[in-house]
């Protein structure tokens, strides 16, 4: 990462060290096809004087979420203990999603990934991209038509090595219609992933924002906005999406986690 720019730098090791571990590699079973990214994403349900209430999600793009026999790809890093077995497989994959409408964007409640790590005497130790991270309308609405730097954190698929993790650098650009596309290559594998920026703020400063999720749609792919699966997630009924405690069903104390980063001079 030395040779990159000060902010492209600074901006993907706020990523890396932040979310790191929010990303999991996902396919069609025995087979080398549908190949995606799925990511864990807190939605925050409300905050109290007990702490945060979240709805805890998978969240990858809804064309590769339509297989019905997948296999997740256990990174070493999201497991405690480390598990021998580096594949999870899951039946009747289709029916655990639930597509936001047009968006090309589906959610999986975590309550089942926490169940079956439970009953297998492990649990998860993942990242989750959170609420403050997601972009509001807000954050969308500061896009333009003037591209802007932006990194896909994603799982890409290179023949018969791993299913390692990148950050592929590219741009985003806005629309007129409001419509956000990834500029750049999408490398096979990346599907789903999500796509972040580093907003400035000022003196030398920026936040980290995640913008939506990449969709596969020609050669300039569309990002599906936070700000609109923000809007669709409210249409989903609370009692099919609930975490189990440890995820943040009940209220909790939340660890705090840095939102903005300073670039180095």
């Amino acid at each position: 990462m030395s040779d990159l720019p000060g902010p492209s730098s600074a901006t993907i090791d706020a990523i890396v060290d932040h979310v790191g571990r929010s990303t999991l590699p996902f396919q069609r079973a025995h087979r080398e096809e549908q190949h995606a990214t799925a990511f864990w994403f807190n939605e925050l349900v409300e905050t109290t004087s007990e702490g945060e209430v979240i709805r805890q999600y998978l969240v990858t793009a809804s064309e590769p979420a339509r297989v019905e026999l997948a296999e997740f790809t256990l990174r070493p890093e999201l497991c405690a203990p480390v598990m021998s077995a580096q594949k999870l497989m899951m039946l009747d994959f289709a029916e655990g999603w639930t597509h936001l409408g047009d968006l090309g964007v589906a959610v999986m409640p975590s309550t089942g990934l926490h169940a079956h790590g439970a009953r297998k005497g492990w649990h998860w130790t993942t990242d989750e991209i959170t609420d403050g991270i997601a972009a509001t309308e807000q954050d969308i609405a500061g896009l333009g038509e003037s591209p802007v730097p932006a990194y896909l954190l994603g799982h890409v698929t290179d023949g018969d090595s791993p299913r390692e993790q990148a950050v592929v650098i590219g741009q985003i650009t806005r629309a007129g219609d409001g419509v956000v596309r990834w500029i750049g290559d999408l490398p096979q594998g990346c599907v789903g992933a999500p796509v972040f920026i580093g907003a400035p703020l000022g003196d030398n400063s920026f936040k980290l924002v995640c913008v939506g999720v990449t969709l596969p749609s020609g050669d300039h792919h569309t990002v599906a906005p936070f700000d609109r699966i923000r809007a669709a997630l409210t249409a989903v009924p609370s009692n099919s999406t609930s975490a189990p405690d440890e995820a943040g069903a009940a209220p909790r104390a939340a660890e705090p986690k840095r939102r903005w980063w300073r670039r180095r001079s």
